[in-house]
Order: C-alpha cells, then sequence, then structure tokens
C-alpha cells in the first residue's frame, strides 16, 4: 500500500502523532533513520512516518540489520527492501555475525545484537547528517522493562522504563499497546515478519511477556500496561526533578573543587546519594561499575570525622581532609594483562553434564543481573556462598580470598567474572552459588578461558603455591 492511499488520518494515527508533538520529537524539515526489522512493530513506525509525511516534510531513511542468527533472516531483509521500494525510501542493509561478536565484545548475543544495530543507526546518522534516530519500542515493551528491573531490584532511573526521547533516539510506539499496533497493521493491510525467537521463554523478557503480563491484564487489571506506562511517565517527571535538586546541591556544596561536608550534610540522603553517583560516574571512564556500595562508602567519609582517604575503581579516590571531601580520577595503578574469555550461550537440556573443568565454568544465564565482563578486583566485590541451613549469603571476596591463603600480593592478580559487584568466578577458583546451573536452568552461558590466556593463569598459580 502506497502513501498516497488514505487521505484521513486515523485514530492510532492521530495518537502517535500527538505523542511525538507532546515529546517534540521531529519538525518540518527533519531527516529521520528508521530501525526497521519487518516485525509488526517496525513496519507500523514505518507506516507511521510515511502517513507523517502528509502532514510535514520529512526526509526518510530506513536501516535493516541482519543478525546472521535465523535462516529466515534474508526474507525479512528483502521484504523490507522491497516494501522501501514501493514506497520510494532509501534502504540501507547492514549485517554482522552476533554469535561472533558477542565472543568478541565478551557479552551475551542479545547485547550484541543491540550494540550492532544501533552502531548502524549511528553510523547512518553520521554519514547522511540525519537528525534522528526512530526505533520501534512500545507501551507493553516500556511495562517488561519496568518489570524487569523491578526485580533485579534498579533504582528509580530504572523503573522509568523506556524513555520516550534520548538525545538524537526518538521512540515514537511507546504510546501503543501491541495488540494496538498489529490491529492497524491489519487495517492498512500491511504485512510483517515473525521472528520466533520472540515465541519461545528463553529469554526472561519473554517470560514476562508472555506469562506476567497477560495474567495482569485478564486477572488483576484491564489496562495493567496502560496504568504501568503512565506510573512511569510520573516516575520520569520525579526523576527529572531529583536531576535538578541534586545539580542544585552540587553547585552549593562545591568549594574549590571540593564538597563542604556540612552544607552536603543539610541535604536529603536521596539527593547526598544521587550527588556522589552522579559524581563517580563522570569520573569512571564508562559510568559503569559503579554500585550503591561505593556510594555508601564515600558517604561514610562526611558521616565520620578524620582525615581519610577511599580507592575506588578506576583510580577514583575520596579523600577526606578536615571539613571537606574531595573526588578525583587519580592515575590507575599498572595491573597484569587480563585474560580472553570465550562465551557460549544456548539452551539448557535435560541430562547435561555439567563441565568439571578448572578453567570451563557455566552459568545460569537468566541469573544474571546485568552484563558480565571481565576485570581484577573492586570495592565491594561479593560471592554468594551457602550458609549452614542451605541459605545463600553475601560472602566478601576479601574473606573468600583470606580463607583460601591467597598472598596479598597476588589477590589483585587474580582475573574475576563479575556482574556488578557480584564476582561469578574468581577464575582458576570458584564459581558464587547465585549464578550455578539448576535443574530449573532455561539459558546456560558457558566462559571459557581462551588457550592464550592458560599459561599466564597456571604461572601465576604457581606463584602462589611457591609462597605457600
Amino acid at each position: 500500500m502506497t502513501e498516497g492511499s488514505r487521505q484521513s488520518f486515523t485514530e492510532v494515527e492521530t495518537k502517535v502523532f500527538r505523542w511525538m508533538e507532546q515529546h517534540r520529537m521531529v519538525t518540518s524539515g527533519d531527516s529521520i533513520v528508521l530501525g526497521v526489522s519487518g516485525g509488526a512493530d517496525s513496519m507500523c513506525l514505518l507506516a507511521m512516518f510515511l502517513r507523517l509525511k502528509q502532514r510535514i516534510p520529512l526526509s526518510l531513511q530506513v536501516v535493516h540489520v541482519n543478525h546472521g542468527i535465523r535462516p529466515e533472516a534474508e526474507q525479512d531483509a528483502a521484504y523490507v527492501e522491497d516494501f522501501c521500494r514501493e514506497n520510494r525510501v532509501p534502504y540501507r542493509l547492514f549485517r554482522g555475525n552476533v554469535e561472533e561478536l558477542s565472543g568478541q565484545w565478551k557479552c551475551s548475543s542479545e547485547d550484541a545484537g543491540r550494540r550492532l544495530r544501533y552502531q548502524a543507526f549511528e553510523e547512518t546518522l553520521r554519514e547522511t547528517g540525519a537528525d534522528r534516530i526512530a526505533v520501534a519500542h512500545n507501551a507493553s515493551d516500556r511495562a517488561e522493562t519496568m518489570l524487569l528491573h523491578l526485580f533485579r531490584g534498579s533504582g528509580l532511573t530504572g523503573l522509568c522504563g523506556i524513555e520516550p526521547v534520548r538525545g538524537n533516539l526518538i521512540r515514537p510506539l511507546l504510546c501503543l499497546e501491541r495488540w494496538e499496533i498489529e490491529a492497524y497493521l491489519r487495517e492498512r493491510g500491511i504485512a510483517w515478519c515473525n521472528d520466533v525467537t520472540n515465541e519461545g521463554d528463553d529469554y526472561t523478557r519473554n517470560r514476562i511477556r508472555h506469562h506476567i503480563l497477560p495474567v495482569a491484564e485478564e486477572q488483576i487489571c484491564a489496562g495493567a500496561i496502560r496504568h504501568m506506562c503512565h506510573t512511569a511517565d510520573l516516575l520520569s517527571e520525579t526523576e527529572s526533578y531529583l536531576r535538578q535538586q541534586a545539580d542544585l546541591v552540587r553547585r552549593e556544596c562545591v568549594q574549590d573543587g571540593k564538597l563542604r561536608v556540612e552544607r552536603f550534610l543539610e541535604s536529603p540522603p536521596v539527593l547526598q546519594k544521587r550527588v556522589i553517583l552522579d559524581c563517580l560516574q563522570k569520573l569512571s571512564p564508562t559510568g559503569k561499575d559503579i554500585s550503591a556500595q561505593h556510594v555508601e562508602d564515600v558517604l561514610e567519609l562526611f558521616a565520620r570525622p578524620g582525615n581519610r582517604v577511599l580507592h575506588l575503581p578506576f583510580g577514583i579516590r575520596a579523600i577526606r581532609s578536615y571539613d571537606t571531601v574531595e573526588l578525583s580520577a587519580g592515575e590507575q595503578e599498572s595491573s597484569p594483562e587480563l585474560p580472553e574469555l570465550i562465551f557460549r550461550e544456548f539452551s539448557a537440556k535435560e541430562g547435561q553434564e555439567i563441565p568439571r573443568t578448572t578453567y570451563t565454568k557455566w552459568f545460569d544465564y537468566d541469573t544474571i543481573e546485568g552484563v558480565p565482563v571481565v576485570r581484577f578486583r573492586q570495592t565491594g566485590d561479593y560471592l554468594l556462598v551457602k550458609a549452614g541451613d542451605g541459605t545463600l549469603r553475601h560472602k566478601s571476596l576479601k574473606e573468600y580470598m583470606i580463607a583460601e591463603k591467597i598472598p596479598r600480593q597476588y589477590r589483585d592478580k587474580i582475573p574475576l567474572l563479575a556482574a556488578g559487584s557480584h564476582v561469578l568466578w574468581v577464575i582458576g577458583y570458584r564459581i558464587s552459588e547465585g549464578g550455578k546451573v539448576t535443574p530449573g536452568t532455561k539459558r546456560i552461558l558457558e566462559v571459557s578461558l581462551s588457550e592464550d590466556g592458560l599459561p599466564a593463569m597456571e604461572a601465576n598459580r604457581e606463584q602462589k603455591e611457591e609462597t605457600d
């Protein structure tokens, strides 16, 4: 169906256009990069922008990414290309092997696919000089994200779910639920491609989509998704207000680059934590791997008088001197090279035998909160261990290394696989009870040390044994 086949706008189109106006997503004359996979959501996104072009002048270009995973991916790409040709929209195809990239980037295939897509969008944005990137997340996606973050213990920012606008990224369909999108496409006679990976329950998000949200809608409260998105909007407003207040506290408390203790402690605790977190994230190279424990450690400097120095990840130092606390990015001490790990993700099957080798470990992928990374130890690191009654408890990495009689001079040389402060694997030693494969495991993450990394690990262990 071509863009000029209808003259009046439908109720769904009007809803989306009002949402875009409310969040100032586009202006007349903008050039928009559309991420279109061929699924229902992205085909709706493309159809909406073709209709919006009848209202305001816009330049559109479609980016399709073939992840190299599904056999039918070539058919999806051909369908999107044909649709773009029919509607005279420029089309770009990017290809990548997500399985290879997940190993190269040391992340899950899901994370690798996301990174590949956004690299393609950003590359097109730079090369064409476009103004915005539009992606097709919807209200149901937003509700799923809110629940996922809630279950994993997220703070206020995570509970806001998916934002309508983030920089030059816009989400015009965030006001529509999945059923509205499919109904709209049927009404317009627009077909879409089905991704079989969305139909199973291998992924945590799929289980929320297939089981939790339907029960919420049908048995708890009709309109649950709509209500959750309304709550997300309120939380976003609160988050924005707190961010502004934290900026005020920071400006009032900072003198000569240092935080004045007395004035800082007059501010509400919620703003104190936010100021410290923001400062630490700005000093870190990635903004990540700064945990709530690191924030609490810095706050201790404000609560207790005395001159002290706190060493944090990435060489960051927090220095309490009389009535001020200074946060600074000092030079990070040199450390041995991190070994290369090989990541492989697959579905669990009954009767699978867990490998009992020193340098290959299996983990329950769905119990891991955050993205596993290879690094050396940091303040606040812990493992989950079994107590006498069978329950899991936190054990600091320092306690574990002391119990294992690992000499102090070698503790900073032992590589770790960690998600945040949770150490999943002290490489060459043990894994955390919190990440172990159980009979209920659905997805397995296999992590193994590459052949190139074995000699260094064995040498390190031999040095430790000689010291013992």
